[in-house]
């Protein structure tokens, strides 16, 4: 028996936190994308059903990159004809866009909501899209805007907001003009990635703030954090004060970086539903069935799951 079984984690809210969260997983594609094992796309489509089923609302199922950048996603077509086949919601499972190329195959492909990425920084961007940040953000832009013309839901991605591996710590500031930036071109949320891992909870604050004296409320701010330097569930209870209530995860906290080599697996999906789950917060959520999925594309990918939840339950 485990401590799922006997009603664990147990429920004690904490005064002055959000009574519901949004829990958007990434693991089918910004999991997927930097591992190194190519997923069968049945695989990755059974992934998919068993966190659709676990009652995650948002399921992130794929990115129209080239195949030559990310070969593990070069089934994209198929993930989302697929997904559509089998009669899903695809405003539940947004596809991320690098450019114009990247829009009209996933319209083609029929997907219904879309993602934009960009840095914070300029050495990042130059390195992964190989253009400046300006040219970036104007790109996604341009995405945004002709995908919201067109009906579809649009979220953005902005990288390295907590701290860049070549340029160093990243003024707050910066990070909140981009956001602005993207919102302003149409998208409903921004999610701002700690990607190598570093933020620690006085600096998500610090964030939160920049964003919101540029007018970014935290319901139009998403958190994604990497676990590099274990800081990733004490950086959701900063945002948590913050009054952020969307947060990124990946079920086995799959996952990292293919341009960052310092960044780590993703939070994984499981713990951060413990915590969440722990303060009484309603995700909607079946932790047990997100633990079983993750396990199990854990165990096809050949490794064991980082997730602490996972290893306590004797999964991984």
């Amino acid at each position: 028996m485990s401590a799922l079984d006997v009603g664990f984690p147990a429920h004690h809210p904490a005064p002055g936190l959000p009574t519901e969260v949004t829990v958007y997983e990434v693991g089918a594609r910004d999991g997927l994308q930097a591992e190194k094992a190519l997923v069968p796309t049945e695989a990755k489509l059974a992934f998919i059903r068993d966190l659709v089923d676990a009652g995650l609302p948002m399921v992130e199922a794929t990115s129209f990159v080239s195949p030559r950048w990310i070969p593990q996603l070069a089934d994209a077509s198929d993930v989302v004809r697929s997904l559509a086949a089998r009669g899903d919601d695809l405003t539940r499972h947004p596809v991320l866009v690098p450019n114009q190329r990247g829009l009209d195959r996933a319209r083609e492909a029929g997907a219904s909501a879309i993602a934009v990425f960009v840095s914070a920084t300029d050495t990042f961007v130059a390195r992964n899209l190989n253009m400046t940040r300006t040219q970036a953000i104007e790109t996604a832009q341009q995405v945004v805007g002709e995908a919201t013309a067109a009906g579809l839901h649009a979220r953005g991605y902005v990288s390295m907001c907590f701290g860049d591996p070549w340029e160093g710590a990243v003024p707050p500031e910066q990070v909140a003009t981009v956001t602005r930036q993207l919102i302003d071109a149409g998208c409903y949320e921004v999610s701002l990635g700690d990607t190598i891992g570093v933020g620690t909870p006085g600096h998500v604050g610090a964030v939160v703030a920049a964003h919101q004296d540029l007018g970014v409320g935290p319901g139009s701010l998403a958190l994604h954090f990497h676990d590099t330097y274990g800081q990733a569930l004490a950086n959701v209870y900063a945002g948590l004060q913050a009054g952020v209530t969307t947060f990124d995860a990946a079920a086995g906290g799959i996952g990292g970086c293919p341009y960052a080599g310092s960044a780590t697996g993703n939070l994984a999906t499981e713990d951060l539903l413990w915590m969440l789950h722990g303060l009484g917060i309603d995700t909607g959520v079946d932790l047990a069935k997100v633990v079983r999925a993750g396990a199990a594309v854990t165990h096809l990918l050949g490794r064991p799951s980082p997730s602490r939840v996972v290893g306590a339950l004797g999964l991984d």
